[in-house]
């Protein structure tokens, strides 16, 4: 038996490879297939299921495309329903893998098709549970990502606290736990950084397992506390259900080079979003304007997801040198397959074309703290408001990036703006979309607040009613 954890780190997703006896299995997989027929080629493998946890609504997942170059057949639980073939299996229903028992568990809670799978291994032997996002390490799903006019997320939080204690906690603890998301997802709310763990440490360390727990609690604790979902959550179930376009199609029409007249004219006809992936204190020297930075070495894809609205929008790339399929990858893995080409060279050959190119002004700390100084200024904090309330400059007006397409109009275009994040990655993102929007005057703090707690400008703890 082989069991690999295949974690996507900008994602904080795990999909799961296993095989016995010439026979694999794939959970979970994420868009591009190329990565899952290589490991299973690797060890001269058919891959005979993909089993999926749920509808995935933080990623677009490979099923779709996979089956149709393998042959393997796409598995769901039950209350599942697809636009394409797939197996709905029933729960408690036993797949064969080679040697391996696959034993299908219904748990719903997250959402209602929400199903975890076990491991038994050659020997009889409950090895492992894959449990999507039914159970995190440190933590559950959240319940308010399928609510309906007929389901609440107290309905589906009372769901998912029987499934938790009716399905997986009578399990051994010796059981290993693979969750399909780690700290950073925005499917749950306080996950661990960890990637796996055995259920009798999550039964002993996890709030949500707590033996004396009542039902009443359980419902009040899981949804409390929950952020906003991004808004390409439901788009994204909705593709997971109906299917989608093949990725090889994707990069047919995204891995176009264009010259800068070339990506000058597409951006003016088709009103593409040119978004610009370098890292921010590289753009900020030189871009095209209008252009959006969202950098690829960062949080990459949920801040698409968070930022561009629609999944259609026409996208024009420009990125570092050789960098150009990844981006195209790492966008379609969160639905957005429409990009229309990159800049070929990318900013260099704007520049030697005599482009006009624009600039963001950034300073230090430092030079912030001699501003502040000798005089007041309208400081943005972009950063989430728990982050924001735990410290923040005394002058700082609290103005989320996560919220920016809704506020933007609170904002005076005649007013400079001082904009930091944590590090300087949203800050640069939020000048670029304030810039491409009207807004000049702006001077984003390099370094974010790690940077400016080194300095001695005025901080607090106070949660003070200064949020736009």
């Amino acid at each position: 038996m082989k069991l690999e954890q295949i974690y996507t780190g900008c994602l904080a997703q795990g999909a799961y490879y296993i095989e016995s006896k010439g026979e694999a299995i794939i959970i979970d997989p994420l868009r591009e297939t190329k990565p899952y027929i290589e490991r299973a080629a690797k060890d001269g493998a058919k891959i005979k299921y993909i089993l999926e946890t749920h509808f995935h609504a933080d990623f677009v997942s490979g099923h779709v495309d996979l089956a149709q170059k393998t042959g393997a057949t796409i598995v769901y639980g039950p209350n599942a329903k697809t636009a394409f073939d797939a197996y709905i299996a029933k729960d408690a229903e036993v797949l064969q893998v080679g040697d391996l028992k696959i034993k299908v568990l219904h748990t719903p809670g997250h959402t209602m098709e929400s199903t975890s799978y076990l491991l038994i291994d050659e020997n009889g032997k409950d090895k492992a549970l894959f449990s999507g996002d039914t159970l995190f390490i440190g933590d559950v799903g959240r319940p308010d990502l399928a609510v309906k006019t007929h389901l609440t997320r107290e309905d589906l939080a009372a769901h998912l606290y029987h499934s938790l204690r009716n399905k997986i906690m009578p399990l051994a603890d010796d059981v290993i736990v693979y969750p399909a998301h780690g700290a950073g997802s925005a499917c749950g709310k306080n996950m661990s950084s960890e990637t796996f763990d055995t259920l009798g440490n999550q039964k002993a360390t996890n709030y949500a397992l707590r033996a004396d727990m009542s039902e009443a609690e359980f419902v009040k604790e899981v949804t409390s506390g929950l952020s906003k979902a991004p808004q390409y959550f439901p788009k994204n179930v909705l593709m997971n259900q109906n299917g989608y376009e093949s990725l090889d199609v994707v990069f047919e029409r995204g891995m176009i080079a264009l010259s800068p007249d070339d990506f000058e004219a597409i951006a003016n006809e088709t009103a593409a979003l040119i978004l610009d992936t370098r890292a921010p204190q590289t753009f900020k020297d030189a871009f095209v304007p209008n252009a959006i930075n969202i950098g690829i070495d960062g949080g990459f894809a949920p801040w698409v997801g968070a930022l561009i609205i629609d999944l259609k929008q026409p996208i024009i790339l420009v990125t570092d040198k050789g960098r150009e399929k990844e981006v195209v990858t790492r966008l379609a893995r969160v639905g957005y397959d429409n990009v229309l080409g990159y800049l070929e060279n990318g900013i260099e050959a704007w520049k030697n074309a005599k482009k006009e190119v624009d600039q963001i002004t950034s300073i230090a700390p430092t030079d912030l703290e001699q501003v502040l100084a000798k005089q007041s200024l309208n400081v943005l904090d972009v950063r989430k408001p728990n982050e924001y309330q735990s410290e923040h400059i005394v002058v700082a007006t609290n103005f989320p990036l996560d919220f920016i397409n809704e506020n933007i109009e609170l904002l005076d275009r005649e007013k400079t703006y001082h904009i930091h994040c944590a590090g300087g990655y949203r800050s640069m993102i939020t000048s670029s979309i304030l810039k491409a929007r009207g807004f000049h005057n702006l001077v984003e703090i390099a370094g974010g607040f790690a940077a400016i707690s080194e300095t001695a400008i005025p901080k607090t703890d106070f949660v003070c009613p200064s949020t736009l």
